[in-house]
C-alpha cells in the first residue's frame, strides 16, 4: 500500500501544501534522514552521504511511496537534480521543485528556534521537520549566544550534542527557518566574533563556502562523511573550551 510522500531538502510552500491537501492521511518521510535502510552500493563510495541516504531510502520504500517533492535548484545541489532523474528511471513519480526565491527583507526576519536556548540537536530537528508541519513557534525564548553552528543537518545528529544550547543556527538550516532556503545572504551570514563551527558533510560542494566562511571569521571547519570519528569530536569540544 502507498502511503507516504517522500521529500528530501525544502521543496516550495505551496508545492507541500497542494500535496498536503491532496494526500491528507499521508505518512511524510525526509528523505535526507539516516534511517540505517541497507545501503545499495549503487553510488560512488566517495559521495555524498545524504544523497546516498536518499537513494537508499527511496529504493527501500519504494512500495509505499506515492511521490518524491524534489528540491532541484541551488536551494539543495546539482547532485539532487542528477538523482531526481535517476529515479525516474526507477520508476518514482518524481516532483521536482526550485525555491531559489530571495528574501525581500532580512530585518524581518523570525528566527525562534535558531536563536532559542533548546539543546542544538532538537533546534536542528525542529527546523527540518517544520518544513512540513509547518509550526508555529514564536513563544521560543532567545538567548544570547555563546556558539555558533553554521551548515547543513549532519547525517549523525548526535554530533551536534556537543554543543551548548545557547549555540545559535546559521547557514541552509538557518536559510531554511527563514522559508528562504536558496537565498545566498542568509546561509552565508554569522555574527563576527561569535565563535562558530563551519560544518558540511564530505564531498558537498558547500565545503567551499565553509571553508572560505571559517577563514574568514576564524571559525573551525570541519567536514565529516558518515559517523564523526574522536578526532574530529575532540576537536570540536577543544574549540569551544577554548573559545
Amino acid at each position: 500500500m502507498k502511503d507516504i510522500i517522500a521529500f528530501w531538502g525544502y521543496p516550495r510552500k505551496e508545492l507541500i501544501k497542494k500535496t498536503k491537501d491532496e494526500y491528507a492521511n499521508a505518512l511524510w518521510v525526509d528523505l535526507d534522514i539516516d534511517y540505517n535502510y541497507p545501503d545499495l552500493k549503487l553510488l560512488p563510495d566517495n559521495y555524498c552521504t545524504i544523497i546516498k541516504n536518499i537513494y537508499n531510502n527511496s529504493m527501500f520504500l519504494k512500495d509505499r511511496i506515492i511521490k518524491i517533492l524534489a528540491p532541484i535548484g541551488k536551494d539543495k545541489c546539482d547532485s539532487a537534480y542528477f538523482l531526481s532523474e535517476l529515479l525516474k528511471e526507477e520508476g518514482f513519480i518524481v516532483i521536482e521543485s526550485i525555491f531559489e526565491d530571495k528574501c525581500p527583507n532580512y530585518n524581518a526576519l523570525n528566527l525562534p528556534i535558531s536563536k532559542s536556548n533548546l539543546p542544538l540537536k532538537k533546534k536542528i530537528e525542529l527546523i527540518t521537520k517544520n518544513i512540513y508541519e509547518q509550526k508555529d513557534y514564536s513563544d521560543l525564548k532567545s538567548v544570547k549566544p555563546s556558539f555558533g553552528f553554521w551548515g547543513v543537518p549532519p547525517n549523525d545528529l548526535n554530533l551536534l550534542d556537543i554543543f551548548p544550547d545557547n549555540t545559535e543556527v546559521f547557514g541552509w538550516s538557518r536559510a531554511v527557518e527563514a522559508g528562504y532556503p536558496g537565498d545566498w545572504g542568509i546561509e552565508t551570514f554569522v555574527k563576527e566574533n561569535l565563535p562558530t563551527v563551519f560544518f558540511t558533510q564530505a564531498f558537498c560542494s558547500k565545503t567551499l563556502v565553509a571553508k572560505h566562511l571559517a577563514n574568514k571569521y576564524q571559525g573551525l571547519f570541519v567536514d565529516v562523511d558518515t559517523i564523526p570519528t574522536n578526532s574530529i569530536k575532540a576537536k570540536i569540544e577543544a574549540f569551544i573550551k577554548l573559545r
